[in-house]
């Protein structure tokens, strides 16, 4: 019995094979690279820039305690003085400072508000008890802003921002491969109603399970589903443009510049000035700020500007799928968009590239 002849033309090379496999290969090393410059550029040397803090006091001697500290600390701290402790308190709430030094021969004070950032109130501490060791007394330290119970650090929130903006963006290449035979509007409403699942496992984990965000769930929730709506949107819109690379660009735009620009690990005074640039317009930010300022500043500190922040990039998305929509409609998309199996290996292989943080 003979065998049927092998089609040697059927049969990839070592080399086709070997350049296929070096062409796939360009993604996850470019996500090696860019995470590594993103993240370490960010987080490996920390170091306070213009560092609010204040001096309290309407006396010459505090007057002269701030002035000898700004010109010892240079543009690493912003120093002022207040005249009294009502005032530094306002301002603390307000989040216009980071610490508030309340001088006293016997028993200094330094007024802080954690929930603003913990890592903040750690810089601002060390310069003062500085100044009190020197003295020879202890400073207290005295936070206005208690954290939630199930975030003593108040970094917490920082890891929800990371599981709402990886299963967002992971869900992005599921629904651009997979549903590419799919009207834009279906598209569309799909992405909606998966951001409105991610939002709410964030919240539930978040919230009953962990105690992260132990009381006002509704709005932190109701920020979460405008975070991860605006990420869905933009990957829709991008896949129909960048195909497989929509993995490579929706991580440069929401994980290494969002994650090291949100505040979560340090904010703007303790980083260099591109990430605290973009600390003041990234979605991320919007939504991490945002999320501090209902759960410790009840509901103000800023809150209309990061609400602000999110509703633009959720424009952007608008704008996103409403010009992706438009390009397939002239048919310049709609020949490329990948079909049955072809569609699903897409899938899986972009799937794999997202989750590989």
């Amino acid at each position: 019995m003979s065998s049927t002849p092998r089609n040697p033309a059927a049969v990839p090379t070592l080399g086709h094979s070997l350049k296929h496999l070096a062409v796939h290969l360009i993604t996850p090393l470019l996500m090696c690279l860019g995470m590594a410059l993103a993240y370490q550029g960010a987080f490996h040397q920390p170091e306070p820039h213009h560092l609010k803090v204040a001096v309290v006091g309407a006396t010459p001697q505090a007057d002269g305690l701030a002035r000898a500290i700004r010109a010892k600390a240079g543009d690493a701290l912003d120093v002022r003085t207040l005249p009294d402790r009502s005032v530094a308190e306002q301002q603390l709430r307000d989040r216009d400072l980071v610490g508030a030094f309340v001088p006293d021969a016997r028993s200094p004070e330094l007024l802080v508000a954690k929930g603003n950032s913990d890592t903040s109130v750690v810089a601002a501490t060390a310069v003062f008890t500085t100044v009190t060791d020197k003295q020879g007394v202890p400073l207290h330290v005295t936070n206005l802003t208690p954290l939630a119970e199930g975030d003593p650090t108040g970094q917490g929130l920082f890891f929800l921002l990371v599981a709402l903006s990886i299963g967002s963006y992971a869900s992005v290449a599921v629904i651009g491969a997979a549903g590419a035979a799919l009207a834009m509007r279906v598209r569309v409403l799909v992405g909606v109603a998966v951001s409105l699942v991610v939002s709410v496992i964030g919240i539930a984990t978040a919230g009953p399970v962990f105690h992260v965000v132990d009381h006002s769930r509704a709005a932190v929730w109701a920020l979460g589903w405008l975070y991860s709506a605006g990420i869905v949107l933009i990957g829709i819109g991008l896949h129909t443009f960048l195909k497989r690379w929509t993995t490579l660009a929706m991580m440069v735009l929401f994980v290494m510049l969002n994650f090291t620009s949100s505040g979560g690990i340090y904010r703007p005074e303790l980083q260099n000035g591109f990430f605290g640039t973009l600390h003041g317009f990234w979605t991320g930010a919007g939504f991490q700020e945002g999320a501090r300022s209902i759960l410790y500043f009840d509901g103000g500190a800023g809150l209309g500007g990061h609400v602000a922040t999110l509703v633009v990039w959720l424009l952007l998305g608008g704008a996103a799928v409403a010009a992706a929509a438009l390009y397939e409609r002239r048919g310049r998309g709609g020949a490329e968009a990948a079909v049955g199996t072809e569609a699903d290996a897409e899938a899986e292989e972009e799937m794999e590239e997202a989750v590989a943080v």
